[in-house]
């Protein structure tokens, strides 16, 4: 499925209409319209600066908006604190990972397990997370500080999980990582889309491991969307990949 912006679609998660957002009085982001199914996943790409962290900061309430809505699973959530959205089943995998130190790997899991999201059951347990990241199972009794940069991207990734999201936004996971840790994170975002009913939205800064991984690529500068469309269709075109993500 790609990104639309129809008045209805089957199996709606999340819908952005006109969203303005940013930090206190300066906007970021402008006229945002976006409309995703169950299991569609989207790469948000573009240079630095040009809003996709703050997309997806606004999407679970750590902006001030300034226009337009975001309705999540049909309901207007604007109003929502970002604990709620939480709870309604956003999560948030955000860049600076955020995990807790003075915890071990299987307490960072555990604080953040929910067992079910709108009556619906776990999806994801502590076994579960152990099995899509086996490296976090080996290290459950270490620390938070005690284990490397691509261990703690897998817990935040996994801590995320735990919630058991429907919709998980996940902002340039693969940042400075070793490429076997890229690789096996990369497998695993294949293996959320591919078998899990979760819907996905990455930011990251490598356009082609973003598009490799996703159906629908958008394109943002100066705080709007440039292009929208098929994944594999701009990742077979370099030049106007190139083209879009160096756009001034």
């Amino acid at each position: 499925m790609t990104a639309r912006q129809a008045s209805a679609i089957p199996n709606e998660v999340l819908r952005l209409q006109g969203l303005c957002a940013g930090y206190g009085e300066t906007v970021v982001i402008e006229d945002i319209n976006l409309c995703l199914a169950e299991r569609d996943s989207v790469a948000v790409l573009g240079r630095n600066g040009v809003g996709k962290t703050t997309l997806l900061a606004s999407i679970m309430g750590h902006t001030t908006r300034h226009g337009g809505s975001v309705a999540f699973h049909g309901k207007n959530i604007d109003a929502l604190p970002v604990y709620e959205r939480n709870r309604a089943g956003i999560g948030y995998v955000p860049q600076t990972r955020e995990i807790f130190p003075s915890l071990t790997v299987e307490e960072n899991l555990t604080v953040a397990a929910r067992s079910k999201v709108a009556d619906q059951p776990a999806r994801w347990t502590l076994e579960r997370v152990y099995d899509f990241f086996p490296r976090l199972k080996e290290r459950d009794r270490h620390m938070g500080n005690q284990i490397s940069g691509g261990e703690q991207q897998m817990l935040a990734i996994g801590r995320a999980l735990m919630g058991n999201p429907t919709l998980l936004l996940m902002d340039e996971p693969l940042e400075g990582l070793a490429p076997i840790i890229v690789e096996t994170i990369l497998s695993g975002l294949q293996r959320l889309v591919r078998e899990d009913s979760l819907t996905l939205i990455l930011v990251e800064q490598s356009a082609r491991l973003a598009l490799s991984v996703t159906q629908t690529a958008l394109v943002l500068n100066r705080g709007r969307i440039v292009h929208a469309g098929d994944s594999n269709s701009l990742l077979a075109d370099p030049d106007k990949l190139a083209e879009l993500v160096a756009v001034h």
